[in-house]
């Protein structure tokens, strides 16, 4: 059985889909520059310039892919788990969240669409429920309510499953919340944590460059209503993806390394808030990876008081969602690991990630990364097939795996 759902969008409206998602892209401004005085990348460096000068950007476009065209027959997995399509025809297909009466939220970054993923008859229907907003990628859901963070807007949609066909006029919290308006890197991933607060990531504004601590790299928590806000993290170049241990309740966190500084990285990173330590540093424009000074934005002793990664995750490999499994479908071993969804690299050389990886927690705070689900990349083409985005658990303890590429969702379970 394929748990798929039947096309939620027809070759005509996947047209329309795309002619939206470009123009969207087309009309958002340019990317944030360094404010005065700061420090920014300089290109014309000879070494910059050498270690740079073969690679190319390989963006992913928001298409639509036909059922039968996507790729779920190369996903390779560990003996006894299955993936299968579980939904499809929703493109640009990123982060998810879960209501209380079943429905599964997406959003989106270029697209600028949230969707709402129902179960009938069991198969999927992908309903757009909110457009027009510049990357949306951001949702948080509690007590009924869905919370939808833009760049620099914030809504809240009361009672969102009793209407997903007329959401109505939602809660602006825009004001409450205050976040900066810059585009780059500021697309928001944000959950509630086990206290009940609403983490809420902002990233740097550049590639590389010194960033306002105060405003800029960072992740904060703030009440549900945007109030009595605090800084968690600092130092943090680009997280779109943080959970929380099950057990120990640290803060756990992807950050992907900064670009145009050669293939080999600096590799992107799994951080974790040890107990007692929040607002540390985590090293972003000095310090990167497990100690590795940037060669453009310098300081003396530029790793000094930087809290180190818990584990590499791999030069450009954009890991991007990660979840702790908590459920009892797969074997014993899985519980409380982390699943981690890597993107894979935006111009390496060599393509990297397109997968997702287990992170194992280790007694000392570090993590031990492997393996999962792989087959989206073929490294002797140097082709990719799909770009994972984010992970969801379900009820019954299985998986779901978005792939922003293809506009899909994979269903990953275990029998023995």
């Amino acid at each position: 059985m394929t748990f798929a759902s039947r096309e939620a969008l027809t070759a005509v409206s996947a047209v329309a889909v795309l002619a939206v998602g470009l123009a969207t892209i087309a009309a958002q401004p340019a990317a944030a520059q360094a404010p005065p005085g700061m420090s920014t990348i300089d290109k014309s460096n000879p070494a910059t310039s050498a270690q740079d000068a073969k690679l190319r950007p390989h963006p992913t476009p928001p298409t639509v892919t036909a059922l039968d065209k996507i790729p779920v027959g190369r996903l390779k997995l560990p003996a006894g788990f299955t993936a299968e399509i579980w939904s499809h025809g929703h493109p640009g297909a990123r982060t998810m969240v879960r209501g209380d009466k079943g429905t599964v939220f997406m959003g989106s970054r270029l697209i600028g669409r949230v969707y709402a993923i129902v179960d009938k008859d069991g198969k999927r229907e992908a309903k757009v429920i909110v457009q027009g907003l510049t990357q949306p990628n951001g949702l948080a859901f509690k007590d009924g309510a869905l919370y939808v963070f833009a760049i620099n807007k914030v809504f809240r949609y009361d009672s969102i499953e009793d209407k997903l066909d007329s959401p109505g006029t939602p809660v602006e919290l825009t004001d409450k919340f205050g976040l900066p308006p810059e585009i780059h890197h500021n697309w928001k991933y944000v959950a509630f944590g086990p206290e009940g607060k609403l983490y809420v990531q902002v990233g740097s504004n550049c590639n590389i460059c010194e960033v306002n601590p105060g405003v800029h790299g960072q992740i904060r928590r703030y009440n549900a209503d945007g109030s009595s806000m605090e800084i968690v993290a600092r130092g943090v170049r680009n997280t779109v993806g943080f959970d929380w241990h099950p057990v120990t309740k640290e803060l756990w966190f992807t950050d992907n390394g900064r670009d145009w500084a050669g293939n080999a990285g600096p590799q992107d990173e799994l951080n974790r808030i040890p107990a007692g330590m929040e607002g540390a540093n985590f090293g972003f424009p000095y310090c990167h990876a497990d100690g590795v000074p940037d060669p453009d934005v310098r300081r003396p002793f530029p790793c000094a008081g930087v809290v180190m990664p818990a584990a590499l995750t791999g030069p450009h490999s954009a890991g991007l969602g990660i979840k702790f499994y908590t459920g009892n479908m797969f074997p014993p071993q899985y519980r409380n690991i982390a699943f981690i969804a890597r993107r894979g690299s935006w111009n390496r050389e060599q393509k990297f990630g397109y997968d997702v990886m287990t992170a194992t927690p280790q007694p000392d705070g570090t993590a031990i990364i492997q393996p999962f689900m792989t087959g989206l990349l073929d490294e002797a083409k140097n082709e990719f097939y799909g770009r994972p985005t984010y992970v969801l658990q379900m009820p019954d303890g299985a998986v779901l795996v978005s792939d922003e590429q293809n506009g899909a969702v994979y269903r990953i379970s275990y029998s023995k």
